[in-house]
């Protein structure tokens, strides 16, 4: 079985400005990404090569489904995560970003694959203006206000909030 998005690059090295266009559904157990919160759904992913004097421009996009909790509400969420990646590839690596050309071949997987786990946050949140959990009640404020009123200050800050007091009657 062929290794999923290993190309043959010989024609686009031979002449600067060839072009080469890919679109593949790749499964999610080829890219071993060992993080349960990347859906087992395969990606599409695209990609546009096109050879330079000194490489092969690589752009494209890839598209993973991801499920998580909602830091604030702690509600599912369920979305699609959107990778939109830009890269280099060298026979020669003068930048040290640049992946490696090996025997006139270029691997993209780990390339789409440090980009989709680079995509994925680290603290979600379901919406931008999620108001989250009452931090004494634990009512969700997303669904209804709760009935907490005074909120219970920590006696480990007691000490600096009387140096707070005091600074603002000397100012």
């Amino acid at each position: 079985m062929a290794t999923p998005l290993v190309v043959n690059i010989v024609e686009l090295l031979r002449r600067p400005g060839t072009i080469k266009d890919i679109n593949a559904l790749i499964a999610v157990a080829d890219f071993d990404f060992a993080d349960e919160r990347i859906a087992d759904v395969a990606i599409p992913v695209t990609v546009h090569l096109e050879s330079l004097a000194n490489g092969v421009a690589v752009s494209g996009q890839a598209r993973a489904q991801w499920r998580g909790m909602c830091r604030r509400c702690l509600r599912p969420i369920d979305t699609v995560l959107t990778v939109e990646f830009a890269e280099m590839y060298q026979l020669i690596l003068e930048d040290p970003n640049a992946f490696a050309i090996e025997q006139n071949q270029v691997s993209l997987l780990p390339m789409v694959r440090e980009n989709i786990l680079l995509t994925v946050p680290l603290a979600p949140t379901c919406r931008d203006d999620c108001p989250g959990l009452c931090g004494q009640c634990g009512a969700d404020l997303s669904e209804a206000s709760c009935a907490c009123t005074a909120v219970i200050p920590d006696p480990r800050w007691a000490v600096l909030d009387s140096l707070r007091e005091n600074l603002t009657k000397d100012s």
